[in-house]
């Protein structure tokens, strides 16, 4: 049976601050790239042509160039079949970049979780007991409610409007 390769796709860059880039990947995520741990971890140093990277002002120079990070300021050379040199940018791939970063916590996530760990307590509900009644579980609500999971509109409408009984409006502004 053939296994599907999932390659992750950057979508966008939403933040640079000092060595953290914060990307949107196409599973609709946003996520935080610590690029000293990255570059350390992988093993660049001051012999590296990416070493001036470590200086913000290189780094914020990024562009995202098909699902790539890429950086045409940082001088690296490929030698061609016909012994030619020729000048490359910089690029790091959108599953190295998965790999080395970490889910962005968002306020409207973090809001999410307080809401429906507030209404439960205000409904004089469980974790146990909303998860039995909206068809989830007690760890997912958990999670939910703990700011460490994602989670779906259509499973939110479902822990908000069939297990406590109320009615999920979200706004655009």
């Amino acid at each position: 049976m053939r296994r599907t390769i999932r390659i992750p796709r950057l979508l966008k860059i939403n933040w640079i601050k000092e060595l953290s880039i914060s990307v949107v990947f196409n599973n609709g995520e946003s996520r935080i790239i610590d690029f000293r741990k990255l570059f350390n971890d992988i093993g660049i140093n001051e012999t590296s042509p990416a070493y001036p990277l470590f200086d913000p002002r290189e780094l914020a120079k990024v562009e995202l160039v098909g699902s790539t990070l890429s950086w045409s300021n940082v001088e690296q050379w490929i030698t061609l079949k016909n012994r030619e040199k020729q000048m490359v940018p910089f690029e790091i791939g959108a599953d190295i970049l998965l790999k080395y970063s970490q889910p962005e916590k968002t306020e409207l996530m973090m809001s999410i979780g307080k809401i429906v760990r507030e209404a439960r307590i205000k409904a004089g509900m469980s974790q146990q007991e909303l998860a039995l009644v909206s068809g989830t579980s007690r760890t997912y609500i958990s999670r939910i409610e703990n700011d460490r999971s994602d989670i779906e509109i259509a499973t939110l409408s479902k822990i908000i409007e069939t297990g406590l009984g109320k009615k999920l409006e979200i706004r655009v502004k």
